[in-house]
């Protein structure tokens, strides 16, 4: 048997996954942590609740204004991915969330153009994050059209009206369900775990981007557990958002963006 002397010098060991946790950034939380950030993040919606609920409102127009341009210039295919890329961005625009919730734990007065003209602390290093989960984001919606085309080929895009129809009475139809949703949960987990912190840390301190999606990544890994019951409860309301008719964003995603606010505070 070849000793560890012998073994070549370019070749390392294989670490275990216990290796890849870091002390550093572990915090000990129970999973009950994340219904503690609704909680907050409820109470600061409701304090002074006409900067976040017409901020809610805000979203909930530019949404629906997006996807009835899509349907208008017949760009439907691309509606059920845009859905899910929302979440990708989803962090970036509530950064006037995270200022609210920060104003109010030092007290200071929260207006709606202070939490639209958001200055992070890290200046344009928010820009960049949001130019690459912009980036992702289209990514994801052109891997979505390229599943379609690999078990439909050519065949145009049935339109809304039949495409429940073709998914879900055909065996191809349940097998791009299958596959799309693998490919969608992947980038749906990098997104979440290099946006959930790096964008309330952005505008707390002076970090350049890439540090902060990856001390984000680092807290989402080190902090599994709770990290994954809160994804699953955003996914969630985004879900019941949905569900509305994307009404319910109104009240949900501020509720949300404060909420994520309460989380990074315990993880910083």
């Amino acid at each position: 048997m070849a000793t560890r002397e012998n073994t070549p010098g370019l070749v390392s060991e294989v670490s275990g996954i216990e290796e890849t946790r870091n002390v550093k950034y572990q915090r000990d939380l129970s999973y009950g942590a994340p219904f503690r950030w609704l909680g907050s993040g409820w109470h600061d919606l409701w304090t002074n609740p006409v900067p976040s609920l017409l901020y809610g409102a805000v979203v909930f127009v530019g949404s629906l204004v997006f996807i009835v341009y899509m349907i208008d210039t017949g760009r439907d295919y691309f509606l059920f991915p845009a859905l899910a890329g929302f979440m990708i961005v989803g962090p970036l625009v509530a950064a006037g969330l995270y200022l609210k919730s920060r104003n109010i734990e030092k007290g200071e007065r929260v207006t709606l153009y202070s939490m639209i003209a958001v200055q992070p602390r890290a200046g344009a290093q928010v820009f960049f994050t949001g130019m690459l989960l912009t980036m992702l984001m289209l990514l994801w919606m052109r891997a979505a059209v390229i599943v379609y085309a690999l078990f439909f080929g050519v065949r145009p895009f049935p339109g809304l009206d039949h495409v429940t129809e073709m998914l879900l009475t055909t065996p191809t139809g349940w097998a791009m369900l299958v596959v799309g949703t693998v490919v969608g949960a992947l980038f749906a987990a990098f997104a979440f775990a290099v946006s959930v912190f790096s964008i309330p840390m952005l505008l707390d301190r002076q970090v350049d981007a890439l540090t902060a999606m990856g001390v984000s990544m680092a807290m989402v890994w080190n902090n599994l557990n709770p990290m994954l019951i809160w994804g699953a409860i955003v996914l969630a309301l985004f879900l019941l958002s949905v569900a509305t008719g994307l009404v319910g964003l109104i009240i949900i995603f501020p509720w949300l963006g404060h909420a994520t606010w309460h989380a990074y505070k315990e993880m910083r």
